[in-house]
């Protein structure tokens, strides 16, 4: 989730349930065509009413996470402002419903009673203060005219500061002491404060309580019979608003089962209206779920980066993988020129239409998939001993071992980790397992820099190239981000190079070794001549290919031979597989 992600694009969900469960349809997409189905014509009929669409939205704004306040009351974990928020949250269903009432899908059908959740709310709304505080046994939480004991007792403690003004008025006057004062504090309670020059003028009834440096402070019978009276009457208030408190928290129990049933339906409402909202805002179109196995997606788009890159326009591509001609594409083309762009937004596009959203495209029509998988990026795994090259075999592994043909595979380079001909070797084997599997194989994007392995559509009849379009201009290179049919030889790595800041001296010595490379100038350690002389002007521009030098694979073969540990017999055998490969390469 955040900025960044398909979640964090799509997520305009207004509640909290609204976004969790959105996650999880994100996270477990629907297989089922008719529940795809019915959930793409809710959205449907949401983005097509503006108005309905933004009054539920400004009404789910005043809705809590009902999920989790249910269940904390409960549980017994509540306060008065729990009960509150619930409340609240279920004063704003009546008007929901009348939005609803005007669609016509079955995501806006609620079929059971919301007349005891009203009812509950008009209880809790009657009972508990909107100022309560969060402690709740120690009083301030019930309303005034509730009850009428409990009012009886508020009107008690309340009448402390009346009844304190009068007996100080009283006092005075009996005392002839004008600056004799009548207090309260929660240690001493109530007293009499006299200052210490007229201590000596108090009644013989005035109880000394406390000393003070200018003030003597005292009690009489009379304060502490009211005193009895007011902290009785507080303490019985609070213990009496604690047990009307647990009525209603109890009555919230009873109607948990409603109040669960309805925040699904109000979480599931914000998902729809949400789906909605991104389609209207983005241009998503309604994607069409085919059962031919067929995935055709055109001018489709990736919905996060189209938003990271504000002010520029995003290039759109049209993809096509079906069970008879299209089943592998093979996708060459510089770095940097948006290869796995293209990958993974026909991935994401995927994903989006199962999990019953639209789509950005111009049109889709997509095939379900049982699973989407992916092998793209570069890492390690150091604690437990794992180099990339072996994160990215497991990860290969777990496509090949898994994949059916209903399946979706996503592979952003193999064979990266290891030499030149290994992970040409293992890239080319793995295409080729995908497209035999089960004799119909899987729908496969494969973006490589191998350009060797665009001879697979040579040989296997549902493998087709395409690669990024660039454009050349004095030496540099411009991407048109544009997927275009056929392969290409080029990297454009040294112009890449030249993007990203390497100095120029260090290019201009990288020229001059590719030169020397494309011509087959290589020492016995498989390393470039590295020595400067020699006019390399007319040097050629040809990727190195796949077997170009059989003499170097025979070299490879014998320099990691030990006679040492063969048998004459061993050495014969050895010796004829060697010719036959020689010979296998000569004619390749």
């Amino acid at each position: 989730s955040g900025q960044g992600t398909l979640l964090g694009s799509i997520d305009h969900s207004v509640t909290a349930m609204g976004g969790r469960l959105l996650k999880r349809w994100l996270r477990y997409p629907l297989v089922n065509r008719k529940e795809i189905e019915l959930r793409l014509i809710a959205v449907l009929e949401a983005k097509n009413n503006l108005h309905i669409r933004r009054s539920i939205i400004e009404c789910l704004k005043s809705v809590y996470d009902l999920e989790r306040l249910g269940t904390k009351i409960s549980m017994g974990h509540s306060n008065a402002k729990d009960l509150v928020a619930l409340k609240r949250s279920l004063k704003k269903l009546p008007e929901i419903w009348t939005f609803i009432s005007e669609l016509k899908s079955g995501y806006f059908t609620y079929s059971e009673k919301l007349d005891n959740l009203i009812e509950l709310a008009d209880l809790i709304d009657k009972a508990i203060r909107e100022d309560a505080p969060p402690v709740v046994n120690e009083g301030g939480i019930i309303k005034a005219g509730f009850k009428e004991e409990l009012d009886g007792l508020i009107k008690v403690s309340r009448s402390g500061k009346n009844y304190l003004a009068q007996l100080e008025i009283q006092e005075r006057k009996s005392t002839r002491i004008n600056t004799l004062k009548v207090r309260y504090n929660k240690v001493f309670g109530y007293y009499i404060e006299v200052p210490k020059a007229r201590s000596e003028n108090v009644p013989h009834n005035y109880v000394r309580k406390q000393t003070l440096v200018n003030a003597e402070r005292y009690i009489t019978d009379e304060l502490k019979n009211y005193e009895s009276k007011v902290f009785g009457a507080e303490e019985r208030r609070a213990e009496l608003e604690f047990e009307i408190f647990n009525e209603i928290r109890k009555e919230v129990v009873k109607n948990n089962i409603s109040i669960q049933s309805v925040a699904r339906f109000l979480a599931r409402l914000d998902c729809i209206i949400d789906l909605a909202e991104i389609a209207d805002q983005n241009n998503y179109c309604k994607p069409e779920m085919n059962t031919t196995g067929e995935i055709f997606i055109k001018e489709g788009r990736h919905p996060v980066i189209e938003k990271m890159i504000a002010g520029e326009r995003f290039v759109p591509n049209t993809i096509k993988l079906d069970n008879r001609e299209n089943q592998i594409l093979i996708i060459t083309g510089p770095n940097m020129a948006g290869k796995s762009t293209v990958l993974r937004q026909v991935a994401i596009i995927v994903l989006m239409a199962q999990m019953g959203s639209f789509v950005p495209a111009k049109s889709a029509s997509v095939n379900i998939t049982d699973r989407i998988f992916t092998r793209v990026g570069a890492l390690d795994n150091l604690s437990q001993g794992q180099s990339t090259f072996m994160v990215e075999m497991q990860e290969t592994a777990n496509i090949l071992n898994n994949s059916t043909e209903q399946s979706l595979v996503i592979l952003d380079e193999i064979g990266r980790g290891t030499s030149t001909f290994d992970g040409l070797s293992i890239a080319w084997a793995v295409a080729e397992y995908l497209h035999d599997l089960d004799k119909k194989g899987v729908k496969t994007l494969f973006a490589t820099h191998y350009h060797e392995l665009t001879d697979l559509a040579l040989k296997k009849p549902r493998v087709k190239n395409f690669n990024i379009a660039v454009r050349e201009w004095n030496d540099e290179i411009i991407f048109l981000r544009k997927l275009v049919e056929g392969g290409t030889n080029r990297s454009y790595g040294i112009q890449v190079a030249r993007l990203a800041g390497i100095p120029d001296e260090v290019l201009l010595r990288a020229k001059k070794i590719l030169a020397k490379v494309e011509n087959g100038e290589l020492s016995l350690d498989d390393t470039p001549a590295l020595h400067e002389d020699g006019d390399d002007s007319n040097s050629s521009h040809l990727q190195l290919k796949l077997f170009q030098k059989p003499e170097r694979i025979i070299l490879e073969n014998l320099s990691n031979l030990d006679i040492s540990t063969m048998t004459p017999l061993d050495a014969l055998n050895y010796l004829d597989e060697l010719g036959e490969k020689a010979k296998d390469l000569t004619r390749r």
